[in-house]
């Protein structure tokens, strides 16, 4: 099988439950970002996170896989073998993030963006699951969208900033705590 198709050449993509549309429509955009965020994630996982942050990071990189075939399925198209995001991932996301909190310090202010490589790797990710689930918002405002999958989006933005957190603790390596202007 070869990697090239040559069928995008015009600007188009293909759907998982057939027809084209615009590399840049929404939908393509939307799960474009997924993919973008998981392979940011496995940037972070190259630089060796603690095992629990490893073992997690390569169960989210299976949801990603999961969103992505999410989003690029609309909702009423005949797709049998399709397994959408569900209520489950947004559950074991909330688990794993009290697990993680249980270990940090209650959170008093913002903290600035930082610390260990996989700490600031986990920020980078944050953000880049943020323009995921606002570009997500705005495909929902045309087009019917799973609501599991924004909810999955914005748990996982979340975890990823208390697993930024708990790296960066496991590291040794205090927060930056942002001070507003004027204060010290």
């Amino acid at each position: 099988m070869k990697i090239y198709t040559k069928t995008g050449d015009d600007g188009t993509t293909s759907l998982f439950s057939g027809g084209r549309v615009g590399k840049n429509h929404l939908r393509v955009e939307s799960y474009g970002t997924v993919d973008e965020l998981n392979s940011h994630i496995g940037v972070i996982r190259a630089h060796k996170p603690s095992i629990p942050t490893e073992k997690e990071l390569i169960n989210i990189q299976e949801h990603l896989f999961r969103l992505g075939a999410d989003l690029a399925t609309p909702m009423d198209a005949k797709a049998e073998w399709l397994i959408r995001i569900t209520a489950k991932e947004v559950e074991w996301l909330e688990y794993r993030i009290d697990q993680f909190s249980a270990h940090l310090a209650p959170l008093k202010n913002f903290i600035l963006p930082g610390g260990s490589v996989v700490g600031a790797n986990l920020h980078v990710a944050r953000t880049v699951c943020r323009r995921a689930e606002r570009l997500v918002v705005a495909l929902a405002d045309n087009e019917a969208v799973n609501e599991q999958a924004l909810i999955y989006l914005n748990r996982l933005s979340d975890w990823l900033f208390t697993a930024a957190r708990y790296e960066n603790k496991q590291a040794d390596i205090p927060e930056d705590k942002w001070v507003v202007r004027g204060e010290s």
